[in-house]
């Protein structure tokens, strides 16, 4: 008689994201990293082996079923099933390794064997590239770049060798009270918003049905579940040529990067985050590719966009799994001034830091998780009208890395939308330098390249104002509308 494989429940907001996946919008992360010289293959699959394959969940597959979902030990687990190598066809430009990377966006992973496949494409005219697709329920953003990041080496000298995930964990520990503190206020109420979530999936079908069931919640219950009742109560998005029937098939592109120095100058220039100084040039394309499309500027309306927010503390940045909530952010693409933009942006994403918006919104993806799939996919069409785009930003490290002996030139990556979003913007910052990714279904965006090659334009608009303007006090709006002339 053969022994069951050995399986382990999947956690309930991990779930969530297993069961969140439908032919128009698959639950992967996407990335591409770009290298500048010849890569080892055999040294890239040894480093895969000793490093990443060291987390147990790679060689796990994800079974759901009646009584939950499980990882399941995968007995037939053959490397070479998810290390592929490729070549790209005719120029083998970045034209054609968009195209590649928006095929295999388009491309579900194989349920039946460990959701996750690196191909390596070694005929790039810009230098070996790898391209890393992983399922969201296996981890979110924050986790899978601080696990790749083990991969790799602060040399080109640097062996394959084993570690331990434990020993990946550890970090500096005045980084891990610095990030503590920021989250806080976030995290505050964390336990209570998990079981309030539950509560809310018993009774959802009221919830969804009444939206006045939500703010009695709320007067009940206080803060958390206010920002709860908050979210479920916001008005749909509205209707640009952003939302639409989605497809099957994603388009990528990415832009050429910006110098991290530079933003930051932008950013300490007018008293905001450098966050805010991104979002601000992702608002601004935006505008500027609708008013393009033939979109009245008049007519332009806010949009909102879902932030993931982090809600583990550093240290266990590692860790897999899914921690992290999102806040609704509303993008003034109706405001044609780029300084009054970023003045707005920077009071809104204030008073989100001050809310306790992405806690709560966890709770209730681990509270879907727990509920069946008949009220989890109404709840999360529901959410998913409220926005129009994803947008999310990840630090990577700040000095050159190499991979298997060859030096890291480029890193992008895009996470999955979920419901009916089909839009989706991702800033990493790398070797001081800041890139813009974007995957748009192609049925509302046939080319993003169109969108991603504003960005600069956007940001260069923030540039030449910080230069040109006095720099005593903060420059006021009006102060600007000259100089853009």
């Amino acid at each position: 008689m053969t022994a069951e494989p050995s399986k382990e429940p999947i956690s309930k907001v991990d779930t969530a994201w297993l069961r969140m996946e439908q032919p128009t919008n698959l639950m992967m992360i996407n990335g591409v990293l770009i290298l500048d010289d010849k890569l080892d293959y055999a040294r890239l699959l040894e480093t895969i082996e000793q490093r990443f394959l060291a987390f147990r969940r790679f060689r796990q597959k994800a079974v759901d079923g009646p009584r939950g979902a499980h990882w399941v030990l995968d007995e037939d687990f053959d490397i070479n099933d998810h290390v592929r190598r490729t070549a790209l066809p005719g120029a083998a430009d970045q034209a054609e390794l968009e195209l590649l990377v928006s095929q295999l966006a388009s491309t579900a992973l194989d349920p039946s064997r460990p959701l996750w496949q690196f191909h390596v494409v070694e005929n790039y005219v810009e230098g070996p590239a790898l391209i890393i697709r992983i399922h969201h329920c296996i981890a979110d953003g924050i986790a899978l770049v601080q696990v790749f990041l083990s991969l790799t080496d602060p040399t080109r000298a640097g062996r394959p060798s084993a570690r331990k995930p434990e020993v990946w964990k550890k970090r500096r520990a005045d980084e891990s009270v610095v990030f503590r503190r920021l989250l806080d206020p976030a995290r505050e109420g964390l336990d209570f918003a998990l079981h309030m979530g539950e509560k809310l999936i018993k009774e959802g079908a009221k919830v969804l049905q009444d939206p006045a069931i939500a703010s009695e919640y709320a007067a009940q219950v206080g803060e958390v579940v206010q920002e709860l009742a908050s979210s479920l109560t916001l008005k749909d998005d509205p209707v640009t040529r952003f939302k639409g029937q989605l497809g099957v098939r994603k388009q990528v592109s990415w832009a050429e990067p910006l110098p991290l120095a530079e933003v930051k100058g932008v950013s300490k220039a007018f008293g905001c985050t450098v966050n805010d100084v991104l979002i601000a040039a992702v608002t601004g394309a935006l505008r500027q590719y609708m008013i393009a499309a033939g979109d009245p500027p008049g007519s332009l309306r806010d949009i909102r966009v879902t932030v993931p927010v982090n809600l583990r503390p550093l240290e266990h940045a590692q860790e897999l799994g899914n921690h992290f909530g999102l806040v609704f952010l509303s993008l003034p693409l109706s405001v044609d001034n780029p300084l009054d933009r970023l003045y707005i942006i920077n009071a809104r994403m204030n008073e989100l830091k001050s809310s306790k918006q992405a806690a709560v919104t966890l709770g209730f993806l681990a509270a879907l998780g727990m509920g069946p799939s008949a009220v989890q996919k109404p709840a999360l069409d529901m959410l998913s009208k409220k926005a129009t785009a994803v947008l999310t930003n990840v630090p990577g490290p700040q000095q050159p890395i190499y991979l298997a002996g060859s030096k890291m030139k480029e890193m992008m990556f895009w996470v999955p939308q979920n419901g009916g979003i089909g839009l989706g913007v991702s800033i990493l910052s790398y070797n001081g330098k800041v890139f813009f990714g974007l995957i748009a279904d192609r049925h509302l965006v046939a080319e993003p390249s169109a969108i991603i090659s504003r960005f600069n334009r956007e940001f260069e608009k923030l540039l030449y104002l910080g230069l040109m303007l006095p720099l005593e006090g903060r420059p006021s709006p009006d102060s600007a509308r000259d100089l853009l002339k």
